[in-house]
C-alpha cells in the first residue's frame, strides 16, 4: 500500500439535537461546556471512539471489498472471554500480550524486540495508523520502556459553532426485582439525565505526511477514512443518551505536498446566527472567508474531498461557490456507495 506522502485538513461538521454528545464523569455525566463562550464541547477521545467501534462492526467480507488483505483490529478495545461475557477493557499490558502470542506465541516482552512484530502490528491495528498508540515494552504497565507511535490524524477537542444550551434535567429511575432466589425486595438506581437542546459541533483535524512514515497510514487507510468518519456517528451513536446526532458536512483539503497546513477552518466559517437554534432548519453558514482562503492557496490544493448532508442547505451553497472558484467536480459516491465528492483544481 502506498503510504501517503501529503498533508491534509479536514473540517467535520455534525450535530446533537436533545441528546448528550459527550457527557462529563466529574458533573454529573453532564454535555461538556465552555460556559464562558456558552459552547458544547467534545473530546477528540470520544469522537475516535465512534471511528473505533464503527471499525471493530466491519466484516471480513466488507474488508476484503474495500481493499484490504486481512481483518484490521483495533489497539483500543473491549474483551469478552466468551460469547457470554459482557466485553471488558483491557490494560495496554494484557493487550499487548495477546498480540505477541497471536504473533509468535511468545512473550510480549521477547516479541517486542523483533522489528517485523511492529510491521505486523501496523498491518493489522488500523487505529495504530491513524492516531498512534503508546505501546508498553516492560514488565508492568506503566514502568520500563515502551514503543510510541504519534499518530498522522490528530483531531483537536470539537465545539459548538452556536451557543448551546443544557435543559434542565430529569431524574431517571430503575428497579428491579431480587436478582438471586434468596434476595427480596427491589433494587434501584438513580441518576440525572442531560441533555444539549441543539448544537452544530465543529471538528479539525490534520493529516501529518511526515508522521504517516511512521505508521504507514496508506492512502487507501485515508479513503475509508473519508467515508468512515461520516458513516460512524449514525450508526454507532445509537445508544438513549447519544441518539440524535447527525453528520453535516465533511471537507477534507488535500495538499500537493507535505509541508502545507492553512491553520484551523473553523477560524473562516461563520454562523449568522448563534441563538436559539433548535434544529438544522435553523442553521445558516457563511462560507467567504474559507472560500477566499482556498482560492488564494488553490495553486498548492491537490484536490479538495467534500459531502453534505441532503438536508443540510448551507452545504449546498458550498458546493456552489467552490464550484464558482473553479474547481471541478465529480461526484464519485455512486461508483462506489460511499458518500464522497471530490473536488478537483481547475
Amino acid at each position: 500500500m502506498s503510504v501517503v506522502n501529503k498533508n491534509s485538513e479536514i473540517l467535520f461538521l455534525y450535530d446533537a439535537q436533545l441528546c448528550n454528545p459527550n457527557g462529563d464523569p466529574d458533573e454529573e455525566n453532564k454535555p461538556r461546556m465552555d460556559y464562558e463562550a456558552g459552547r458544547s464541547l467534545v473530546s477528540d477521545v470520544r469522537f475516535k471512539r465512534y471511528l473505533r467501534d464503527y471499525w471493530l462492526e466491519i466484516q471480513e467480507e466488507e474488508w476484503k471489498r474495500l481493499g484490504y488483505d486481512e481483518h484490521q483490529d483495533i489497539w483500543i478495545r473491549k474483551f469478552a472471554e466468551s460469547p457470554e461475557d459482557e466485553p471488558k477493557t483491557v490494560s495496554a499490558k494484557q493487550r499487548i500480550d495477546v498480540l505477541a502470542k497471536q504473533f509468535n506465541n511468545k512473550s510480549a516482552k521477547e516479541t517486542i524486540k523483533k522489528t517485523e512484530f511492529k510491521q505486523w502490528l501496523l498491518e493489522r491495528l488500523i487505529d495504530i495508523r491513524f492516531f498512534g498508540a503508546t505501546i508498553p515494552v516492560g514488565d508492568e504497565e506503566g514502568r520500563g520502556a515502551s514503543i510510541a507511535l504519534t499518530g498522522p490524524v490528530q483531531f483537536t477537542w470539537g465545539y459548538s459553532l452556536n451557543r448551546a444550551e443544557i435543559l434542565p434535567s430529569s431524574t431517571i429511575t430503575s428497579h428491579f426485582a431480587g436478582r438471586e432466589q434468596e434476595d427480596k425486595g427491589q433494587y434501584g438506581t438513580m441518576g440525572k439525565d442531560w441533555r444539549i437542546k441543539y448544537a452544530l459541533l465543529a471538528f479539525y483535524s490534520t493529516v501529518s505526511a511526515w508522521r504517516a512514515k511512521g505508521t504507514r497510514l496508506s492512502d487507501k487507510d485515508l479513503t475509508l477514512f473519508d467515508s468512515s468518519i461520516v458513516e460512524a456517528i449514525p450508526l454507532i451513536a445509537t445508544t438513549r443518551s447519544k441518539l440524535n446526532q447527525t453528520p453535516r458536512l465533511y471537507l477534507r483539503i488535500e495538499y500537493k505536498d507535505d509541508q502545507t497546513f492553512l491553520g484551523d477552518l473553523r477560524t473562516w466559517i461563520n454562523l449568522d446566527q448563534k441563538d436559539g437554534l433548535a434544529s438544522i432548519a435553523d442553521v445558516q453558514l457563511e462560507y467567504s472567508s474559507l472560500i477566499n482562503r482556498i482560492d488564494e492557496h488553490k495553486g498548492k490544493i491537490e484536490k479538495i474531498v467534500f459531502w453534505t448532508h441532503s438536508d443540510f442547505v448551507s452545504g449546498k451553497e458550498l458546493i456552489r461557490e467552490l464550484e464558482e472558484k473553479g474547481f471541478k467536480h465529480q461526484d464519485i459516491s455512486k461508483s462506489n456507495d460511499k458518500p464522497v465528492t471530490y473536488f478537483y483544481q481547475g
